[in-house]
């Protein structure tokens, strides 16, 4: 893990693509997409049955390692409508009876109310302050900051391009870590990525070989 001072609090930044905050115990993780591979599947994609399963095993290990008293997802939960996914992902949220799971919807986020009712999830606005942070899915625009308020969201799914002394490179998601703003990696084993260019004072950290690394 890495530890990171984020508008004057500890944020633990966990090779398994989740922020914890150990002052308010909360977890933070963004865009699951949990249900995309069943959701391929229907349509005819070859995709491995197991990618749902390993986003609840290392769900469910950050959870056991760092003892959250909250589970705040950052959007795009789900990747689209139902299938038989969203059973198992509300077995996972009941197994946990010491801990809130919470969604700050994002715009994969289109399941009725009753779904997200049966998992238990206690769900927010688009936008939520907690301590120094806005909470969203989407990175905020200039209009709907709110001063002296740094932004922790998901959707872009980010990533660096590291290249070496050949010219040859790789793409590596990444948190990263703005003026304003943070993002997180896409939790979801089943998702891509999208590059962001780092500028000076920026801080990104790449996900490689299960460690969370620096980069300059």
């Amino acid at each position: 893990m890495q530890s990171v001072t984020i508008a004057g609090e500890q944020l633990l930044l966990h090779p398994d693509r989740a922020v914890y905050w150990p002052a308010r115990r909360v977890l933070f993780v963004a865009d699951l997409h949990l249900g995309k591979g069943a959701h391929f599947r229907r349509a005819g994609i070859a995709v491995p049955q197991l990618v749902s399963d390993v986003n609840f095993a290392r769900l469910g290990g950050l959870i056991e390692e760092f003892q959250p008293a909250r589970v705040l997802l950052l959007g795009d939960l789900f990747h689209s409508d139902y299938n038989h996914v969203w059973g198992a992902f509300c077995a996972f949220t009941a197994s946990f009876t010491d801990l809130t799971f919470e969604l700050v919807p994002g715009n994969h986020d289109i399941l009725p109310p009753t779904c997200y009712e049966e998992a238990s999830l206690v769900m927010h606005e688009e936008i939520i302050r907690l301590g120094p942070f806005s909470l969203s899915h989407h990175p905020l625009r200039e209009e709907q900051r709110l001063s002296g308020q740094y932004n922790l969201c998901g959707h872009i799914h980010p990533c660096v391009r590291l290249v070496d002394r050949t010219g040859g490179g790789m793409k590596l998601p990444c948190f990263f870590f703005g003026q304003q703003e943070g993002i997180l990696p896409a939790f979801g084993e089943f998702t891509g990525c999208a590059e962001v260019k780092a500028r000076y004072g920026d801080q990104v950290f790449v996900l490689a070989e299960d460690a969370v690394l620096a980069v300059g």
